[in-house]
């Protein structure tokens, strides 16, 4: 995994038409020559789970074994902890307002500047980085299949490291 870096950002956004804003990402990542990642914070457990996500992905591409045929691709199929697609794109940007973690790899200068044409970055909710609220927590347990029985196990306090087993997980079922 040498070499991988990358910078972590949160942002807001509207998405009127889709396809354009990923045409514009594209077009961004490709006069960086980087990857930009947006995956929606509603379904991520956080930075850390955006950063596990990364580095699974990155150690599958490297192998010259990746199970999609994009790096971002990838990235949001180590974040839903799945081979499919489908369900792998519920964690990108959807039309309408989105609330992102967006991903410049490697972080190249002018990037994000670029990127603020499209999107306004804010300040990371520390909260969200120390306790995940009951309604997220619900909607994580439900998607990556946590009974309460494995939190009560663990503890409630644990549940975000329950959602990184689960991305460090595809790597197995593979």
């Amino acid at each position: 995994m040498t070499g991988m870096r990358y910078q972590i950002y949160r942002a807001v956004f509207t998405v009127e038409d889709k396809t354009r804003f990923l045409n514009d990402l594209r077009r961004i990542a490709d006069d960086y020559m980087t990857h930009i990642i947006l995956l929606d914070a509603n379904h991520v457990a956080g930075r850390e789970h955006v950063a596990a996500a990364l580095r699974h992905a990155w150690r599958s591409w490297e192998s010259g074994e990746p199970i999609a045929n994009s790096f971002e691709m990838e990235v949001l199929l180590y974040a839903a902890g799945t081979r499919q697609c489908h369900l792998a794109g519920s964690f990108g940007i959807h039309p309408g307002e989105n609330q992102a973690y967006i991903v410049i790899c490697p972080p190249i200068p002018g990037a994000q500047e670029r990127l603020a044409d499209l999107v306004e970055f804010v300040d990371s909710d520390r909260e969200e980085e120390v306790e995940i609220k009951p309604a997220k927590r619900k909607v994580l347990a439900e998607f990556f299949g946590i009974t309460p029985e494995e939190v009560a196990v663990v503890g409630e306090d644990r549940f975000r490291e329950l959602v990184l087993e689960r991305v460090a997980l595809l790597d197995v079922y593979r």
